[in-house]
């Protein structure tokens, strides 16, 4: 099993939808019980007491737009923010990070590291060091859905799997 945690910042925006994408396409390619697909936050600044939001309404629209949450498996509902923890380096294979300050953050948290985890969504399969920009401050839902899927489908094509049966929405 291939297990995966996208990060952002508050978990609210970018990473879970990343999460659902991801979990949006390899339904559709049947192949969801290769994975273990999840996100986190590097700040706990949309958790209070104990209980983190929920995604935020325009990234929920966005996944809606493009008809994810429609299955029990991308069903988002339930989706509240976490913050990623020390164990979590351990429990995932992929660490994927939204922009360079979640990787910074990332590693204050689980540590250095040592076994190559932590990268930019973005820089798989080839490094580009380009972010995913933040549409909490950009307002651009659109352009980071656009991203979010790009960097999902070339997830996938590095991990070897075939993406032909993906649309191109």
């Amino acid at each position: 099993m291939i297990k995966i945690l996208f990060i952002c910042h508050g978990n609210i925006c970018r990473s879970p939808m990343a999460e659902f994408v991801l979990k949006d396409m390899v339904e559709k390619l049947n192949i969801k019980d290769d994975f273990l697909i999840e996100s986190a936050a590097t700040s706990s600044e949309e958790i209070w007491g104990g209980q983190g939001n929920p995604i935020y309404p325009p990234a929920k629209e966005m996944l809606r737009k493009h008809g994810i949450g429609n299955t029990p498996y991308t069903n988002y509902s339930g989706k509240r923010a976490r913050q990623i923890t020390k164990s979590d380096y351990d429990r995932y294979d992929y660490l994927l990070c939204a922009d360079s300050a979640n990787i910074r953050n990332v590693t204050r948290i689980t540590g250095a590291d040592v076994e190559d985890k932590i990268k930019l969504m973005l820089d798989i399969p080839t490094k580009t060091g380009r972010s995913i920009a933040d549409p909490w401050y950009t307002g651009d839902f659109v352009s980071t859905y656009e991203d979010v899927r790009y960097a999902c489908v070339n997830l996938l094509k590095y991990l070897g799997y075939e993406t032909d049966g993906l649309d191109s929405r």
